[in-house]
């Protein structure tokens, strides 16, 4: 079987196929392709195939009951990357701000300690995940619901481009194939395919980071999901995962244990004022706004900007929606 064939064939005619179809129409297509052609017109775009029968194919993904034919890639990395330990870190699109926080944290500091990091470049937690893992200039993957010829959606092209500079972009889909609804939960079965561990930071009760999650559980691999307000719909879906038996995420170094990694180098405690010491107490029981913390602290205006100050610089808390919460 010609894997490229088939993701050319899946291309021309907007289906989903991983395997070589049947039937006159395909025997007459597979009669008229041009493979070597295809490939000098993918490698002149900047474009590159891994097939399944491929070395390279990463052995995670092949693994899964419904592997793709091959990928289309597109970025400066090897394609052994792909077969490094990866974690995915998925969410809610239209994500808190603690969400965000979250996704960029555990970005950063597991593609620090090593782990390809590996997300959708959606809106909100995905685009969040690569930027962490750029922050801490680590390889992270973007896998696409749509060909490798575009960038969706189209206002994290730049985002795409920083990822492709040192990763690589991924699709299963050949260019020119436009984003369809249910190109995407098939695309999250590649993201769960290609990770041992898969966090859900935020998602709400029918969420498409939810099936990410169901398909890394049908394959056996580790769920994490980050605790969220009770009250919060965009906590619903990560409780509920909770409920089931997913893996708590109090701090990035959780997902590390999966992997068998030590938090190598922790960051040291600072040493704090009188009034940051006595600041930061109150917000660890919870987000609050600064004059809630006036009265619960006793502490006088000047003095309590510079404790929130202090406590900001170090890292250990931080102001969103005019609230303050510890920094994840």
């Amino acid at each position: 079987m010609s894997e490229l064939t088939v993701a050319a064939w899946a291309a021309e005619t907007r289906t989903h196929v991983i395997t070589e179809p049947r039937g006159a129409a395909y025997a007459a297509f597979r009669a008229a392709f041009d493979e070597r052609a295809y490939l000098r017109g993918l490698e002149r775009r900047g474009f590159r195939w891994l097939g399944r029968s491929d070395a390279d194919y990463p052995p995670l993904l092949r693994a899964i009951h419904d592997p793709p034919p091959g990928l289309f890639l597109r970025g400066a990395a090897d394609p052994s990357v792909l077969a490094r330990p990866a974690v995915a870190i998925v969410g809610a699109r239209s994500c808190s701000s603690y969400g965000s926080a979250v996704a960029r944290a555990c970005g950063r500091e597991l593609g620090a300690a090593g782990l390809v990091v590996v997300s959708g470049l959606a809106r909100g937690v995905d685009g969040e995940a690569h930027r962490g893992a750029l922050a801490a200039s680590a390889t992270t993957v973007a896998v696409l619901g749509c060909g490798i010829d575009r960038d969706y959606p189209a206002s994290h092209r730049e985002l795409a481009r920083q990822i492709a500079e040192a990763g690589l972009v991924v699709s299963e889909y050949a260019p020119g194939v436009e984003p369809a609804p249910w190109r995407f939960p098939a695309r999250n079965r590649v993201i769960a395919g290609l990770t041992a561990a898969t966090i859900v930071v935020e998602a709400r009760s029918a969420s498409g980071a939810l099936i990410t999650a169901d398909l890394a559980l049908e394959e056996g691999r580790e769920v994490l999901a980050v605790p969220g307000e009770i009250t919060s719909e965009l906590s619903a879906g990560t409780n509920g995962l909770l409920r089931l038996g997913a893996t708590p995420l109090t701090r990035p170094a959780d997902a590390l244990e999966v992997f068998g990694l030590a938090d190598r180098d922790p960051t040291p405690v600072p040493v704090l004022g009188e009034a940051a010491a006595s600041v930061l107490a109150q917000v660890r029981d919870g987000a609050t706004a600064a004059d809630e913390l006036a009265v619960s602290t006793g502490l006088a205006a000047p003095a309590l900007s510079g404790a929130l100050t202090e406590l900001e610089l170090a890292g250990l808390v931080e102001q969103a929606e005019g609230r303050y919460r510890v920094a994840p």
